[in-house]
């Protein structure tokens, strides 16, 4: 058995901070992804989402507060994510990892792909900690990523990069990866539930 319909793709932007580079980043990207139609894009603004920091004792647990009950439905309708970070301190931020541990279903057996961008290391050790927060949640992390080292300077002043040709081809890999996983996972999902 295979589902059918566009593959609902959601956009995460993982930062929250104040100045944050973040949804530049995630409209350039989310245009790139815009150009498939075979997707159906969803853009998730933490810094909108104004999820609580105290989590309950077991995830998913029932009375969820109205935000993490809006957020979640919008998350179990994807059939992939794309998580746009900045790494701080070497990592992810902190709001990113209260969304992320809010749930649990909702990224069971589902592809991840990212976009990271920052200074020197273009935020791809903030990925290499997501990867290891993604496994133990039973999603596919996808193997190519987009990455933008000192990002404020590859952009134009219309949130453009720079260096366009170069930036769409490796969203084009991004992409063609992370739909590949989703169509697999949504069509074994589909067939019979995922084990965990």
């Amino acid at each position: 058995m295979t589902a059918s319909g566009p593959l609902n793709i959601v956009i995460i932007v993982g930062s929250t901070r104040h100045g944050r580079f973040g949804p530049t980043v995630a409209g350039w990207f989310a245009a790139e992804a815009g150009r498939h139609p075979g997707l159906a894009l969803d853009v998730v603004d933490l810094a909108e989402a104004v999820l609580p920091e105290v989590l309950p004792a077991q995830p998913g647990a029932a009375g969820a507060p109205a935000p993490v009950r809006e957020l979640g439905g919008r998350l179990a309708r994807a059939d992939a994510f794309v998580v746009v970070t900045p790494e701080y301190n070497r990592s992810f931020p902190a709001p990113l990892k209260t969304a992320i541990d809010w749930f649990v279903d909702e990224w069971r057996a589902k592809p991840v792909g990212f976009v990271s961008y920052g200074g020197a290391s273009g935020g791809l050790r903030a990925v290499e900690h997501l990867r290891q927060v993604f496994v133990e949640l039973h999603a596919v992390t996808v193997h190519d990523t987009v990455s933008f080292h000192f990002c404020r300077d590859r952009f134009d002043d219309h949130g453009r990069p720079i260096d366009a040709a170069g930036c769409g081809a490796a969203a084009e890999s991004l992409i063609g990866q992370l739909t590949w996983w989703a169509r697999a996972l949504r069509d074994a999902r589909a067939e019979r539930p995922y084990a965990a």
